[in-house]
């Protein structure tokens, strides 16, 4: 399998991103997977998740089908769910974006003897609650924890974190994790920014403008990263706050570089969507499954390391 992703890596950087109905060649037994996230259409986050998954489908000769709400609502994420286990797939991917909603549809899945493999949002806790062969993903509390630690050793006091998709539990971890590392309450230090760009630029520029003591920033990922990116070179104050961005784009890799955005943390997406692919083949092929959940994240992206991984970003990192 080692080979087989690097030779993906490798093969993959010249083939064109798929959105939607990713698929690589049926394999004589037919698997098809489904693979379900909670992502809006408007998360450029996810193509790494999609390319992976399109690699993983051609190298595994099977079908992934890439099933998500439109708007990020996770109601229709439940139901999506429940369609895709009308369809009778050998497996789904589901990320964990909200236990209590989706908790329903996924139990009932695996009850039906559909394989789940969980990535991305939630806990391996409740992976193990739902009945999941293994979850893939990022301890977002750790990795929240992981940045504070980073921010108070650059001498952070007081700081916004902000939240651009605050209906998913996993979001409010990342914060909470950052504060209780810097030993502050989070109250009104995280801030609803909403996924418009305009909407996410202005609510930050209110809260630095009554928050003048405010030294340190943490975005949860390029929707809130960028606009929050642009705003800080508008008002000439690039580099005066200790600022660090979960995940990597272009942007975000420039950011590092020109030394406005301190670093980034990596939860290696195209591993979540890659492996699960991998698995699940194996699952239904010999049943096969690892013994243990695969933790992608958290690494740290910064002026040091960007050279190694700028190049890939938006499509491997």
């Amino acid at each position: 399998m080692h080979t087989a992703i690097i030779r993906t890596i490798a093969a993959a950087a010249v083939l064109a991103l798929p959105f939607v109905g990713l698929a690589g060649p049926a394999h004589a037994d037919g698997e098809r997977f489904v693979f379900v996230s909670h992502a809006p259409d408007s998360d450029s986050w996810w193509n790494v998740i999609k390319n992976a998954l399109n690699n993983a489908a051609a190298d595994e000769k099977v079908s992934v089908e890439y099933r998500n709400p439109p708007t990020g609502d996770l109601a229709d994420m439940a139901r999506i769910i429940e369609q895709a286990t009308a369809t009778n797939p050998n497996g789904l991917i589901i990320t964990i974006a909200d236990f209590d909603v989706l908790e329903g549809p996924v139990k009932a899945a695996i009850a039906k003897g559909i394989p789940v493999i969980t990535v991305n949002s939630g806990t391996a806790e409740q992976s193990k609650k739902l009945g999941a062969l293994v979850h893939i993903g990022q301890p977002e509390y750790d990795a929240g924890k992981g940045a504070g630690e980073r921010a108070k050793a650059a001498g952070v006091t007081k700081f916004v974190c902000v939240n651009h998709y605050i209906t998913n539990p996993a979001s409010v971890e990342r914060c909470q994790g950052y504060a209780d590392a810097l030993g502050v309450p989070l109250g009104d230090q995280m801030i609803d920014s909403g996924i418009d760009p305009t909407e996410v630029y202005n609510r930050v520029k209110a809260y630095l403008a009554q928050n003048p003591d405010t030294n340190g920033i943490l975005t949860l990922g390029p929707n809130s990263a960028e606009p929050t990116l642009k705003l800080l070179n508008d008002m000439g104050s690039a580099g005066q706050f200790h600022f660090i961005a979960f995940d990597l784009s272009p942007d975000i890799a420039q950011g590092i570089k020109d030394g406005v955005i301190e670093s980034a943390i990596d939860q290696q997406p195209y591993l979540q969507g890659y492996l699960p692919v991998v698995f699940l083949t194996m699952n239904a092929r010999y049943g096969l499954v690892p013994g243990n959940d695969v933790n992608t994240g958290p690494g740290f992206v910064t002026k040091d390391n960007i050279g190694m991984v700028e190049k890939f970003a938006g499509e491997f990192r």
